[in-house]
């Protein structure tokens, strides 16, 4: 094992509580009923001024703002576009299910992460096909969105993790911000009093866990096609030593991304791992003064290498090639410059367009870290694809396993073994 981190104490047992997690459906299923749908067209009666999208944009600011949007593109275009919102968790089955029904609305918004599953049973149209150019948009971005080489998902905006930290707490410490994982353990030792812990993570048994480790995984050198391997069990030992220094509180196995930025604003933890989908909800605390900056590397120079998170913007493969057309035209005025822009202001997201992102840093610059972590950020999908659920679940699995007792190495080989056989 290298020693660019050395995990020298063993991390006490907590206790388990039962998570939900997403269900995956087995990509065999999925392409059956997605073929199905495409090679017999749409089967219900749709009007042909009506344009369906289909989001998660359950929460009430943003499906305002994406309404907004629908209804200057609809205007722009002379068609109606209607919002059709359901829980993130259940696009994909909701999806699959309209597939099955040849009842597919005209845009699906996809998880990014979900999105290869669908493009991979033939269930999406190429972009590119449809006139969208990837002109202005960042290679990395361009990847987040496609498939084994093709365009299928325009981003509005991506996102990516930060370390969040309480300027305060800090300046009474008396401590600066961490760049690395040894100042980063150190100062989270040293900003642990009482009931409030150094720092918060999500480790839980669902993705959020999956998402927060990866800019542990990948910036020390670790790769999701090797679970295994040395440099991914050093960054699971990490956490295993964070957790045994006492600087994560035995919740973290069970913590969402809210739940951590719940104990962050109720002053429970000094920093957090989180992401610019909090920030709305931190500013409605005047009190709390809060800074934003890259995550710790394992040491000075290295990239902070994060995981680009987000939706994409997709056109099912329904066999109505006139609606088609038009679906395009409207995905690209909703990912349009000036659309991006607007949609990133208002959610704290980065643009995924180059030019709006540069407007946006001139407008936000308190988010300034989190543009530079994007600009090196990566996807989950870009080297599995459709692959990639079964590595979460494996993650997910291992890191219930490690923080609770077992190894790091024991809990990996594990995972491996899982992602490989898919059991």
């Amino acid at each position: 094992m290298s020693k660019r981190f050395n995990a020298t104490a063993h991390t006490p047992a907590a206790a388990r509580r039962g998570r939900s997690r997403r269900a995956v459906t087995p990509l065999a299923a999925v392409s059956v009923l997605v073929a199905g749908a495409a090679l017999t067209g749409c089967g219900q009666q749709r009007d042909s001024d009506v344009y369906t999208v289909m989001n998660s944009s359950t929460d009430e600011s943003y499906h305002r703002w994406d309404a907004e949007a629908m209804a200057r593109c609809g205007k722009r275009l002379g068609v109606t576009i209607e919002q059709q919102s359901v829980p993130a968790a259940q696009v994909m089955t909701k999806a699959l299910r309209m597939a099955s029904s040849k009842s597919l609305p005209d845009i699906v918004q996809f998880d990014a992460s979900e999105m290869p599953t669908f493009a991979d049973a033939g269930g999406l149209v190429d972009l590119e096909s449809l006139g969208l150019s990837t002109r202005d948009i960042p290679e990395g971005i361009v990847d987040f969105g496609s498939y084994q080489g093709t365009y299928y998902g325009a981003a509005r905006s991506v996102n990516t993790l930060a370390l969040f930290y309480n300027k305060d707490i800090l300046d009474e410490a008396g401590v600066a911000v961490p760049t690395t994982w040894d100042e980063l353990r150190e100062t989270a030792k040293k900003l642990t009093r009482g009931k409030r812990y150094g720092l918060a993570l999500s480790a839980g048994g669902a993705e959020d866990g999956v998402f927060q480790f990866t800019p542990f995984m990948w910036s020390n050198g670790g790769d999701e096609t090797r679970l295994d391997g040395p440099r991914v069990v050093e960054a699971l030992d990490y956490w295993k030593a964070l957790l045994a220094d006492g600087s994560l509180s035995k919740s973290t196995v069970n913590w969402t991304q809210a739940d951590v930025n719940d104990q962050f604003m109720a002053g429970n933890a000094a920093m957090m791992i989180n992401g610019p989908w909090q920030v709305e909800t931190l500013n409605t605390d005047k009190s709390l003064h809060w800074g934003i900056a890259q995550i710790p590397v394992p040491e000075a120079g290295d990239d902070s290498v994060g995981p680009l998170g987000g939706a994409v913007l997709t056109v099912p493969n329904t066999g109505d090639a006139e609606r088609e057309r038009t679906a395009g035209r409207i995905v690209a005025c909703l990912a349009g410059e000036q659309e991006q822009l607007t949609y990133a202001l208002n959610s704290w997201m980065v643009p995924a367009n180059a030019k709006a992102a540069a407007v946006w840093r001139e407008q936000v610059p308190e988010l300034d870290a989190l543009a530079d972590q994007v600009a090196v950020a990566r996807s989950r999908t870009a080297k599995l694809g459709a692959g990639w659920s079964s590595v979460s679940l494996a993650l997910q699995s291992a890191f219930q396993s490690a923080l609770t007792g077992q190894s790091s190495e024991a809990a990996l080989k594990r995972a491996q073994q899982r992602a490989t056989s898919g059991n």
